[in-house]
């Protein structure tokens, strides 16, 4: 089979495994999502490649399949999810069945059905996130982009496939995850998807403490942080988790004398320790270097504003604030 476009070797030889075993059980197949996105970003070299694959049929027993294929491979099967992975030296293989997925209002248990191929784009966070290639025989390697996710590429858009508000209805987790790829990749968000965030941030309540705090370490790890934390804050989505880092925000007079916004200037601090690559837990440090001083705030005639004690009281509330955002305490 001739893939129409340049991707590694090692790529393409896995996708024609795919393509065989997909054809063996006449369950057509695509790969979905994150590689199709990185590969139009010229970014296939700078991350591990995110190969999820969505068949019409059992992803388990396309998995089956392709386990059999690549010799010295390991599978693990997830029932309950309709899911499975297959494991070799270089990559992680995940195969899922087509779905349509519905939510009850306040639950993040989904209603699953079988369902076409739009069906599983459709639930996608992301148009960005809902291209797909065919690996199917017939036409190997051709673009599935029913949502105009390649031009939002070019316009360098986060937008949603659906309406915003159903899509972060379904899972308020996807606001996050809106942000999450604005930052890493550098783009706008669309109008309607921000002020939809901004209308539904109290949504968040609903998710877990560890579902989000994955989603914010991966914005803090990006190359610019601050604007992530900007997002999160004009949206109102950072005081739904994180309310001691929101209430750094404004600056006081009094008798004529100001202090500097501590919010924008942590944000300052923290890009200005990502140009020297500092690692998450340096990023957190620069995150956390001034969380007390809200609390701490005094005027004195004399000395104008004070936070005498802040980085003692700071230390104090971070093992506090770790439990509360669900990160370890032991790293």
């Amino acid at each position: 089979m001739n893939f129409p476009l340049q991707i590694p070797a090692s790529h393409k030889s896995v996708f024609e495994v795919i393509s065989t075993a997909a054809s063996s059980i006449n369950q057509p197949v695509y790969i979905v999502g994150g590689y199709v996105r990185d590969f139009y970003l010229d970014r296939l070299k700078q991350t591990e490649p995110d190969l999820d694959f969505v068949t019409l049929g059992s992803g388990i027993s396309l998995a089956e399949k392709v386990h059999q294929a690549l010799k010295g491979s390991h599978l693990s099967v997830f029932k309950q999810f309709g899911t499975a992975l297959v494991k070799t030296d270089e990559f992680e293989l995940e195969f899922v069945g087509a779905r349509r997925e519905s939510y009850r209002k306040n639950s993040r248990k989904p209603i699953v059905e079988n369902g076409s191929l739009e069906d599983d784009q459709l639930r996608r966070d992301l148009t960005i996130n809902a291209l797909s290639w065919s690996l199917n025989k017939e036409d190997f390697g051709t673009l599935v982009d029913p949502f105009g996710g390649i031009q939002d590429l070019k316009n360098k858009l986060i937008r949603t496939p659906i309406d915003p508000k159903q899509t972060f209805d379904d899972d308020p987790l996807r606001m996050l995850r809106a942000i999450r790829f604005a930052t890493q990749l550098n783009f706008n968000i669309e109008e309607k998807t921000y002020n939809a965030i901004s209308e539904m941030a109290p949504r968040l309540e609903i998710i877990s403490k560890e579902r989000i705090v994955t989603e914010l370490n991966k914005i803090i790890m990006s190359d610019k942080p601050s604007i992530g934390f900007a997002h999160l804050f004009h949206t109102g989505l950072l005081k739904q988790f994180f309310p001691q880092m929101h209430q750094l925000q404004g600056v006081k007079e009094k008798n004529g004398q100001t202090h500097k916004d501590n919010f924008w200037h942590t944000l300052q601090v923290l890009d200005n320790v990502v140009e020297y690559g500092g690692d998450l837990w340096l990023r957190w440090a620069a995150i956390l270097h001034d969380i007390a001083k809200p609390p701490t705030q005094r005027f004195d005639k004399d000395a104008g504003w004070t936070f005498h004690g802040h980085d003692a009281l700071g230390a104090k509330w971070t093992k506090g604030i770790f439990r509360q955002l669900g990160l370890p305490l032991d790293e």
